[in-house]
């Protein structure tokens, strides 16, 4: 009796069921990523409705948002598809595996681009419609295309792609910008780069590796860890402003400070103990999402 044949599955090999496929296309849209725009965006509705504004508007908006960031990043893996073969964080990724060719990957990007501009002009407005699309041509061209390759200062300019899903929500609800949704831009826009700094001490050989000029890379371990104090205490005194403005009230401003406090003493520490780096990384995002939760819990309160 032959022995039973053996088969070899090759890592690299496109995914066989529908199950597989699905799966890789939804990791194109890099969903945690998402996650992390769209809690920025409902706080946002609610401070511009001083309420709920409304569950259709509200998951119709979410949903908006989700496709044009999913497009973001789909397009973004196609870019920057050689980089992630070289990277150990992104070579499991479904370009650099070949679970997803190139040219579907480009047009599932375009398309969900496309839909999440369709979706939030039939819902809510031109306005938040054109500032999400704006946001996914930023993303693409101005920071992944020019800047990520070129400059130290990439994830510094870049972020502003990550802060436009704040100015979208309040456009959603209202039909127009104001000083508030500006200033929640700015947090989002100074969060970002002491955020990613610490992703990019992890993985600093990484990205020597690809040839991406991160700023530990360029500069340094040292000034690198400097930089992250810096813009976080920026991003404390930015996040103030929203009481300053009369825009949020005490319940804001005592969580902003708290949390404020927190994250910047977390940047002393990684400051003093730099392998402390993917701690601060995940403080960071606790912070930013307590932060706009508080944002729309103020709105509750009498």
């Amino acid at each position: 009796m032959s022995d039973p044949p053996v088969r070899i599955t090759d890592p690299r090999a496109a995914p066989e069921s529908l199950a597989g496929i699905l799966r890789a296309y939804v990791e194109l849209t890099k969903p945690r990523i998402i996650e992390l725009l769209l809690i920025t965006t409902l706080p946002a509705m609610v401070v511009a409705a001083s309420g709920w504004p409304g569950t259709a508007l509200v998951l119709a908006t979410l949903g908006g948002g989700a496709l044009s960031a999913g497009g973001a990043n789909a397009i973004n893996q196609v870019l920057d598809r050689d980089i992630d073969e070289k990277m150990q964080r992104t070579r499991r990724r479904p370009l650099p595996t070949d679970r997803v060719g190139v040219r579907r990957a480009l047009g599932f990007g375009i398309a969900l681009g496309a839909a999440g501009f369709v979706v939030l002009w039939a819902t809510s407005n031109l306005l938040a419609a054109a500032l999400a699309t704006a946001g996914l041509v930023f993303y693409v061209f101005v920071y992944t295309m020019m800047l990520k390759r070129s400059t130290p200062q990439n994830i510094v300019i870049g972020g502003a792609a990550g802060a436009v899903p704040a100015l979208v929500g309040w456009a959603a609800v209202t039909g127009e910008l104001a000083l508030a949704p500006w200033i929640m831009f700015a947090i989002v826009f100074f969060w970002t780069p002491p955020h990613f700094w610490a992703l990019a001490l992890r993985y600093r050989a990484d990205y020597e590796a690809a040839g991406v000029p991160m700023l530990p890379v360029v500069a340094g371990e040292g000034a690198t860890l400097r930089r992250i104090v810096q813009y976080t205490a920026i991003l404390v005194a930015v996040s103030v402003l929203l009481f300053a403005t009369g825009t949020s009230g005490w319940l804001y401003l005592g969580a902003a400070t708290v949390l404020g406090l927190g994250l910047w003493l977390v940047a002393l520490r990684l400051r003093a103990r730099p392998e402390t780096a993917m701690g601060f990384f995940g403080a960071s995002n606790l912070y930013l999402a307590a932060l706009f939760v508080a944002m729309a819990a103020d709105v509750y309160v009498p």
